[in-house]
């Protein structure tokens, strides 16, 4: 009776394995696949293929895929070595060197990432890298356009603003003014407005200053490509030229031997001067004795 039980114990779990693989199986396997969405007066609004594809009830599998969305102003390209579409829910994911292109100049690279067809929304909670003029954006976690000109990062943000290559040929004047500003995050970045909202321990490295402070807006000129730009495309390309900087919360400001602490703080570039508000205080080190010069 024992081994009656043993043996029909065997047979259901191995008839349960079989069925589970079977039910795994795609209903069908074609090569070079293509997936296309129409908006108004039949324009292709969008499109996924691949070299090949796994086709189930729901879900389509992809290799090698290059997905390309077309807008009024900007066109984008993704790429990734494999991934998924939700034919229902219209949810795309993307695994492996993943990498969005824009026609504006932006990219992204990721591990992974999910695109929201629906909604227009990018996302992922891997490491990313943003590249876009002479700007470089590195966090982990973003959640935006998939345009790129709205994305905010969640936590562990850097962002190095370079010289541009072609317009600074001195290397030590490039690196002296490369400016890398740093934050725990979130980083909202609005490109077209030009401008960065830097949250919680904010600090900002130039040469030989450091600014910190809890909360950093940071407003970027317009680049030459936005002016020159016809009035189709995108309004608005941020550059590395920075136009105002506004601190707020705890400020400090480090420079040499020197410090100032202030509740808020504004530079601006056009005159190079920073205004201390809310009860500044500045602290000088001097090699010179003060009680030695007011007594001669």
């Amino acid at each position: 009776m024992k081994k009656i039980c043993l043996v029909l114990i065997f047979l259901f779990f191995f008839a349960g394995t079989l069925w589970c693989e079977k039910t795994q199986e795609a209903e069908q396997t074609i090569a070079d696949f293509n997936l296309s969405g129409f908006g108004e007066q039949g324009k292709k609004s969008w499109e996924i293929s691949g070299k090949s594809a796994d086709i189930f009830s729901d879900v389509v599998k992809l290799k090698d895929i290059t997905g390309n969305l077309y807008g009024e102003k900007e066109d984008i390209n993704l790429k990734a070595q494999e991934g998924s579409f939700n034919k229902e829910k219209a949810l795309v994911h993307l695994e492996k060197d993943v990498v969005i292109t824009t026609s504006g100049g932006a990219q992204l690279t990721t591990d992974s990432l999910d695109w929201d067809r629906k909604n227009q929304v990018i996302s992922t909670q891997d490491e990313v890298n943003i590249k876009k003029e002479d700007m470089t954006t590195t966090a982990k976690g973003a959640l935006g356009h998939p345009n790129l000109n709205k994305i905010s990062l969640e936590k562990d943000v850097t962002l190095e603003i370079n010289p541009a290559q072609g317009q600074n040929k001195d290397k030590d004047a490039a690196g002296q003014k490369k400016i890398v500003i740093t934050c725990d995050g979130p980083l909202e970045i609005d490109y077209q407005s030009n401008i960065a909202v830097f949250k919680n321990n904010v600090k900002v490295e130039q040469k030989d200053v450091l600014i910190y402070s809890d909360v950093m807006d940071v407003y970027f000129a317009m680049s030459d490509k936005s002016k020159t730009a016809p009035a189709n495309e995108t309004a608005s390309v941020m550059g590395a030229n920075l136009n105002k900087i506004v601190c707020k919360g705890n400020v400090k400001i480090v420079r040499g031997e020197n410090v100032s602490y202030s509740d808020e703080a504004v530079y601006t570039s056009a005159d190079k001067k920073i205004v201390l508000t809310g009860t500044p205080k500045l602290v000088i080190y001097s090699t010179e004795d003060l009680n030695a010069a007011v007594g001669n």
